[in-house]
């Protein structure tokens, strides 16, 4: 991306939240944090993120019922689950509310900052296709109506 991707990190862990953060500042991103569901809703409402990094179990809510209000707030954000429990009903439940990828604690470094350029990558592509079909209708739209401007009659003058 042209400029730095913005990343809202949201852990209950003071802990993985520095460490988090300070590895994907060192990687060149704008980051944020947050420790419950309700700081990250707020956040992401107030600000744009490109993604957020949502722990499976905050103190306030589960990390997919979060997914449901990111989703509200910034449709096109990349969301991506970090647990420490994984289950497949949580994977499943994640999976049904649109998140993008789901990693298990602890994260490899060197696999977060791949997934998270992946990720970004294909919202940049993503972004760019949306932008090249709002011109092409829009291109079109204006043709068709001179078009109709051209073929309506126009009124003539009585003498």
């Amino acid at each position: 991306m042209s400029e730095s991707a913005r990343i809202l990190v949201i852990d209950d862990e003071e802990s993985i939240r520095m460490t988090v953060s300070m590895t994907l500042k060192h990687a060149g991103y704008v980051v944020d944090t947050a420790e419950n569901g309700k700081q990250a809703t707020e956040k992401a409402a107030a600000n744009f993120y490109n993604l957020a990094l949502i722990d499976i179990r905050l103190p306030d809510m589960e990390g997919t019922e979060l997914l449901t209000a990111l989703k509200e707030t910034t449709p096109k954000m990349v969301k991506i689950i970090l647990t420490g429990y994984p289950a497949l009903q949580n994977a499943v439940t994640a999976i049904n509310k649109g998140v993008d990828a789901y990693l298990i604690k602890p994260v490899n470094t060197d696999e977060l900052l791949r997934l998270i350029r992946e990720q970004l990558d294909k919202q940049k592509h993503e972004t760019e296709y949306s932008q090249q079909r709002v011109a092409q209708f829009v291109e079109t739209r204006f043709k068709e109506l001179q078009t109709e401007e051209l073929d309506t009659p126009k009124a003539t003058k009585k003498d």
